[in-house]
């Protein structure tokens, strides 16, 4: 068996057409079928029933497409790997960060890498947590900087730092003086991180308005940072955001208040696939976690 012979099955399993995979495949119809023909005798199984109205997968044809999807992502996993020891300290390094996370540590990061490993040119890709953990487990990036939790076999973590939560408001529209006031937002618009980017972040914020007596009236949602930042500032709604955010998105208009009260922290994570020894990878969390 080649690879070839996978690609083939792979591509006529999605077609469905000895023509449309003949044609995606640049090749004639006839070398397709004698190339799946070998195939199913090697396997010593059928894998299609075709006739000439159509062609389908039996279910022995469809476990093997399932199997050699997998399949074909770890050859393309290895592959990388492979390319990437060969490069030694040369190539690319790839690093993803939450947009929340963002701040002036992550740029003298790059400075920091930039000094010590001339040669490699380095990647900065804002990424939400969820994206990460796939890129992360097939190696498409070589360093995670993430919100907790992160559940993965084939990922490594150490925590960088806690973050608290705090309220920020337009502070000419919200006058707040104090945490107790918080209570008195039921009926104000707020605006959240998008659920299906960071659901374990949108909780902690319903949590947080439950601890204070009433659910969120969520009007707007963002799966960036800034954003929320900016319709805060622009008087469209509160929030609550990690506090370590402020520090980079300092404005006259907004106020804050961090909320003490209530014992809950979001964890900020280094993450980086498992196995992989990568002396960049070592040096950038040694300085961050010294920041």
């Amino acid at each position: 068996m080649e690879l070839r012979h996978i690609k083939y099955f792979l591509k006529l399993a999605e077609e469905l057409s000895f023509v449309r995979a003949a044609e995606k495949l640049f090749i004639s119809q006839p070398p397709l079928s004698r190339q799946i023909k070998e195939l199913e005798t090697e396997i010593g199984a059928q894998l299609f029933e075709r006739n000439n109205k159509r062609v389908i997968l039996t279910d022995a044809g469809k476990f093997y497409e399932k199997e050699m999807r997998e399949v074909l992502k770890n050859i393309e996993r290895i592959n990388i790997k492979t390319k990437k020891i060969s490069e030694n300290q040369s190539g690319e390094f790839r690093i993803a960060y939450v947009s929340s996370t963002f701040s002036g540590d992550i740029s003298a990061l790059i400075q920091y890498l930039s000094e010590q490993f001339p040669y490699v040119s380095f990647r900065l890709y804002e990424v939400p947590t969820v994206k990460q953990i796939k890129a992360l487990e097939e190696f498409k990036i070589d360093l995670g900087i993430v919100r907790a939790p992160l559940h993965s076999p084939k990922i490594e973590t150490q925590l960088w730092f806690k973050d608290s939560f705090s309220l920020v408001f337009n502070k000419k529209l919200y006058p707040i003086k104090s945490e107790q006031e918080i209570e008195n937002l039921n009926e104000t618009t707020f605006v959240f991180f998008n659920k299906e980017y960071s659901p374990q972040y949108y909780d902690n914020l319903l949590e947080i308005c439950a601890h204070f007596g009433f659910a969120p009236k969520v009007v707007h949602e963002s799966n960036n940072i800034s954003s929320i930042i900016q319709l805060v500032k622009n008087g469209l709604g509160v929030s609550i955001v990690p506090t370590n955010v402020l520090k980079s998105h300092n404005y006259p208009e907004i106020g804050y208040i961090e909320i003490r009260s209530v014992n809950l922290f979001t964890d900020i994570l280094l993450a980086s696939p498992k196995g992989q020894e990568s002396k960049i990878a070592q040096k950038a969390i040694e300085f961050l976690k010294t920041k």
